[in-house]
Order: structure tokens, then C-alpha cells, then sequence
């Protein structure tokens, strides 16, 4: 069991475990940062879908309201695919972060400004914006 025969075996077990509760801390966060990948993906792929539905729209608009309201349309496409490329750059660099604490031996800390507190901000101010130019261009 031990080699030293004065060590407590129960020294022994609190390793292993300690080490599996890193290996499952690990597999957590890869969980995490693949599903914010699935999340900016979508974000970047609807931000795709919005600008190549509206300047189709826009190229046949036939009053200029019609035509301004398309064009906003296609920025706020814009920057759901800006969005998305931020979000998947720091939901990188947060996991790139993550591991290099674990694997000094620091504990992982929670940041005080989460991605995800930050992404639906910025889905929120945009959502305003989109909201007042609808209503702004009435």
C-alpha cells in the first residue's frame, strides 16, 4: 500500500483524490469553453444570415425608410459577427488562463466581469440600438 510503513493511507487516497478532482475541474472547464464556442458560433451564424437576408432586401427596398431600416439590419449583423469573433477569442484566452492556474497549482477564480455577464450586455445595448433606430426612423 504505502511506502513508508509509518504513512497514514489515508494521506495516499486524499492525492488521488485531490488529483481527480483537478482532472474533473479540467473536463469542466473544456465543457464550458466548448459551449461558449456553440454560442459564438451561432451568434456569428445569425449575424451571417441577418446581413445576406437584408442587403437583399435593401438592393430592392422600395422607399428609403425601407431602405435605412435594411441597412441597420446589416450592422447590427455586423456586430453579431463581431461579437461572435470577440467572445470566441476571450473564451479562449479565459481558458488558456484557467489551465496555466491549475497547472502552477493555483485554484481557478472566477472573473470579476464573466464572459457571459459581458456578452449579454453587449446583446442587450445592441438589442436597444436595433430597437431605437425602429423606432427612431418612424
Amino acid at each position: 500500500m504505502s511506502d513508508t510503513p509509518n504513512m497514514d493511507p489515508r494521506t495516499e487516497l486524499a492525492g488521488k483524490r485531490t488529483t481527480l478532482a483537478t482532472f474533473r475541474t479540467a473536463q469542466a472547464l473544456d465543457r464550458t469553453t466548448l459551449a461558449w464556442i456553440r454560442t459564438t458560433l451561432t451568434m456569428g451564424s445569425f449575424g451571417f444570415g441577418m446581413i445576406g437576408f437584408f442587403r437583399t432586401l435593401q438592393d430592392r427596398a422600395q422607399t428609403p425608410e425601407a431602405a435605412i431600416l435594411h441597412h441597420a439590419a446589416v450592422r447590427i449583423g455586423e456586430l453579431l459577427v463581431l461579437m461572435g469573433i470577440v467572445a470566441t477569442v476571450l473564451a479562449g484566452a479565459s481558458h488558456w488562463s484557467t489551465l496555466r492556474r491549475m497547472e502552477r497549482g493555483e485554484s481557478p477564480r472566477a472573473s470579476r466581469w464573466p464572459l457571459s455577464i459581458t456578452i449579454a450586455l453587449f446583446v442587450a445595448l445592441l438589442g436597444v440600438v436595433g430597437l431605437w433606430r425602429l423606432v427612431g426612423s418612424r
